[in-house]
């Protein structure tokens, strides 16, 4: 059975998504009934990034001390999530639900020569996200749907290009996406949905 892991895309996120990415997953993990004894307590968790936060104001006029403080506690910001990171993963063993609960983001493992039938990536804006999909032949366009709760799903639009921009979503939260084709031979199944925390 293929498990799914933690990602670690966080740790490369700037400053402000970086921070929402943090607090929404200390609001997750916040009486979770599934994370009861994390290696790093939710109380220490809160502590740095407070820290942190109160390091992006003392940098914000350019000071050159404030901003080496600023990485430091950044440095220290990005350890403590990735051991949070790591028992999350422990503990979920690999399911994507659970670990979807904790407030990480889930990256699925793929066979070493296959392309993701369906990716998205984050765009230069908070809440806007670009799709992109595994071309399809004979091909005329592309139709995409997106959901809250991978139940109900709304379509977004349709494309004649193998992506699809998506603006408009709520920053830190989960949302589902999957994409069908419209071929010369007729409509293709819509594809696994993949999950994404929007930045």
């Amino acid at each position: 059975m293929t498990r799914s892991k933690v990602l670690l895309d966080f740790v490369n996120l700037s400053i402000g998504p970086k921070v929402l990415t943090y607090k929404y997953v200390i609001d997750c993990l916040t009486s979770n009934p599934l994370y009861t004894s994390p290696d790093v307590p939710i109380s220490e968790l809160t502590l740095i990034l407070s820290n942190f936060e109160a390091a992006i104001l003392a940098a914000a006029d350019g000071n050159h001390i404030a901003k080496a403080a600023l990485r430091n506690a950044e440095d220290l910001a990005d350890t403590a999530y990735r051991n949070e990171a790591a028992y999350v993963q422990r503990v979920s063993n690999g399911d994507e639900a659970k670990i979807l609960s904790s407030g990480f983001s889930v990256a699925k493992p793929h066979g070493a020569h296959h392309k993701a039938v369906l990716a998205a990536i984050d765009a230069l804006n908070s809440g806007e996200l670009k799709l992109v999909a595994q071309t399809v032949e004979k091909a005329g366009s592309y139709d995409w749907q997106m959901s809250e709760d991978d139940k109900i799903w709304v379509t977004i639009g349709q494309s004649t290009a193998a992506s699809y921009f998506v603006t408009g979503l709520t920053p830190v939260k989960i949302y589902y996406f999957r994409y069908r084709a419209v071929t010369t031979q007729g409509v293709t199944d819509y594809c696994e949905p993949i999950s994404k925390v929007v930045i």
